[in-house]
């Protein structure tokens, strides 16, 4: 039985992550983040609070608990907030992993990371995983310096880079498609852009996907994300679609408009063939991730 810890189990992904490992029979599997509590508590997972940017902690923790497998799904996140607030995002995405480097190496286990399509500039995509990497805002730089800390880490590791990953899941920070849902429920006006164009993710995609990865002890880099390229004005309008809100409320802007305070890579996306070869990926377009969120919101299930 392989034991796996998974790191950032509080947010979105690190909630599937939880979910998909904790109903597999083969796996042990201890769940943290830096929150005393756990939101799934109530599915009687392990769970116990580890912060990645405390050096002996993880040390400590990881060290105890001897995982085969770490995935790290804790990040600063936050685009705007990591532009501002530097040194924490730095502490969380770049220093934290390198303390997860450290203990992996030491326990012979291996790393497998969640990174971003943040990593590039925006002006030649979709990227391949061989592509050159140009971040443009500091949030972007951080994951960058996680994973160039991974690759020359001497560690058996895989990195997932993903794009707008969307969901449902407990006490969410709002994601995209969320945010759309609860601003248009709650009748107020948005502005989306139309020049910001990627392939928005669904978050059961990459939790699958990570499993896969698992499952075939597979390394290396992948790009794993939605199967169809939209704006961030067109993805707002099929989420209204979806859950039959007002797409009057949402008005279409330019990037210059938003005005935003990091910077963005303008157009992503990813080219999959890597991931669809290797990993037997299935990504789904944007119609079909909002309806299973749909579902998901409305109770059919979460698990």
């Amino acid at each position: 039985m392989k034991r796996v810890l998974i790191c950032g189990s509080n947010g979105l992904l690190g909630q599937r992550l939880a979910l998909l490992f904790g109903y597999q029979n083969n796996y042990e599997v201890l769940n943290t983040s830096h929150h005393r509590s756990f939101v799934l508590d109530n599915h009687l997972f392990d769970y116990t609070q580890l912060d990645i940017t405390n050096r002996s902690d993880v040390k400590s923790l990881v060290g105890s608990f001897r995982p085969d497998v770490i995935i790290n799904a804790a990040a600063m996140i936050n685009v705007d907030q990591c532009e501002r607030e530097r040194e924490a995002a730095w502490r969380v995405n770049a220093a934290g992993v390198e303390h997860l480097v450290e203990i992996t190496r030491r326990i012979g286990a291996k790393l497998i990371h969640i990174s971003t399509d943040y990593v590039f500039d925006g002006k030649s995509g979709p990227y391949r995983e061989a592509d050159r990497v140009n971040p443009l805002s500091y949030y972007g730089k951080t994951k960058l310096t996680g994973e160039n800390a991974i690759a020359a880490g001497d560690v058996r590791h895989a990195i997932v880079r993903t794009i707008l990953i969307y969901g449902a899941g407990i006490n969410l920070k709002n994601n995209f498609a969320l945010w759309v849902v609860n601003s248009l429920r709650a009748g107020r006006e948005i502005r989306c852009a139309t020049d910001q164009r990627c392939s928005p993710t669904f978050v059961g995609d990459v939790a699958g996907a990570v499993l896969n990865i698992v499952e075939r002890d597979a390394g290396g880099l992948f790009h794993i994300s939605g199967s169809e390229m939209v704006s961030r004005f067109e993805f707002a309008m099929n989420t209204a679609t979806i859950f039959d809100l007002d797409r009057s409320l949402i008005c279409p802007c330019t990037s210059v408009e938003l005005a935003q305070l990091a910077p963005r890579p303008l157009v992503t996306g990813f080219v999959l063939d890597h991931a669809i070869r290797t990993l037997a990926f299935e990504p789904m377009n944007t119609m079909e991730g909002l309806r299973h969120m749909r579902r998901e919101i409305d109770h059919v299930t979460l698990n």
